[in-house]
């Protein structure tokens, strides 16, 4: 079988700002991506390294002279991501439930091409957040480190000023498309 031929699983491929289903080949995919004409391809899920042939098809759009960006929970492997693709990580914070799935061994693998996103609802996920910045030293660790909010959970104004307080080197980020178009829209 052909690189061109190997599947993934596809919920959408849409055209859209930087911000935030069906089996189809690797040919399939990188043939949609082509009729956009957009030079920046964002892969996100779910989580998209749970499919084997995603590491396939973002070597193959790094080929194409595109750059790819992966959004990851921080739940799986990032060593094997092929090194030109810009990993914007995740570190779940205690309040989504989901702290114990955070594969600490990722913070080894990150590079200055990469991001880690913090997302938090509350002043706890906040602080928890700002201990991880500082043990790990993530700022030299990564290009950027980003902190944002969960949409409707808590008053955005609250981190940033958390943030000026304590002199964070990270930035602050809102999920534009929640803000432009319905939070639960899709293909934005």
């Amino acid at each position: 079988m052909s690189e061109r031929e190997k599947t993934l699983t596809i919920n959408e491929i849409y055209h859209s700002i930087q911000g935030e289903g069906i089996k189809r080949s690797l040919g399939e995919i990188l043939d949609g991506v082509a009729t956009y004409r957009c030079p920046l391809v964002e892969i996100t899920g779910g989580e998209p390294l749970l499919q084997k042939n995603v590491l396939t098809l973002m070597s193959m759009l790094c080929d194409l002279g595109c750059t790819v960006l992966l959004e990851t929970s921080g739940a799986h492997d990032i060593s094997k991501v092929d090194p030109r693709v810009h990993r914007i990580m995740d570190l779940k914070t205690p309040g989504s439930g989901e702290v114990d799935k955070n594969l600490w061994s990722n913070i080894d693998h990150l590079t200055a091409r990469d991001e880690v996103k913090f997302v938090m609802g509350s002043r706890e996920d906040y602080e928890w957040s700002r201990d991880k910045v500082q043990r790990y030293d993530l700022p030299s660790r990564c290009r950027a480190v980003l902190f944002s909010p969960i949409f409707g959970r808590i008053d955005p104004r609250e981190i940033v000023e958390w943030i000026l307080a304590d002199k964070l080197n990270v930035r602050f980020q809102l999920q534009m498309h929640k803000f432009i178009w319905r939070p639960t829209q899709r293909g934005v």
